[in-house]
């Protein structure tokens, strides 16, 4: 009983092979690490000789009382956990330094209405127009009506 297979021809293997990678090489896809990477939207105040911000940033009038509780437009608001506030050369600013100062600066909130990033504004960035809050930031649940309950 012959239990081995019979050798195959290693020229024809090589052969398969070769031919096997030509055809790859000819309906080849196109590499997914070359495609184009999507970039976060910005909206570019570079062009008036500031720095990108992210779409959505809004502007205001910001001082700190005592971090994380800062005065945004006259309102009383404050500093999300972990939030950065950036000076006009975009180095990080503790909030303790800038305390009864106040600043023109463009920024975020955070998911909970908390300020998350501040950037203070240079004089070039200040000229670019932007959108500030005109409505109060309204923090509810959207799903809960206004329905009262009718208990009779």
């Amino acid at each position: 009983m012959n239990r081995c297979k019979k050798p195959t021809n290693a020229l024809s293997f090589i052969a398969l092979c070769a031919a096997a990678a030509t055809l790859a090489g000819l309906f080849s896809l196109p590499a997914s690490a070359q495609d184009e990477v999507p970039r976060p939207q910005t909206q570019n105040e570079s062009l008036v000789g500031g720095r990108n911000f992210p779409i959505g940033t809004l502007r205001g009038k910001l001082m700190v009382v005592n971090a994380p509780d800062v005065e945004l437009d006259g309102k009383a608001d404050r500093l999300g956990a972990g939030a950065r506030i950036r000076n006009p050369q975009n180095m990080l600013v503790m909030p303790g330094a800038i305390i009864g100062q106040k600043y023109l600066v463009n920024y975020t909130r955070d998911a909970a209405g908390l300020l998350r990033e501040v950037w203070i504004l240079t004089p070039d960035e200040a000229m670019a127009s932007r959108e500030s809050l005109d409505k109060p930031f309204l923090n509810i649940w959207p799903f809960v009506s206004n329905d009262t309950l009718n208990t009779q």
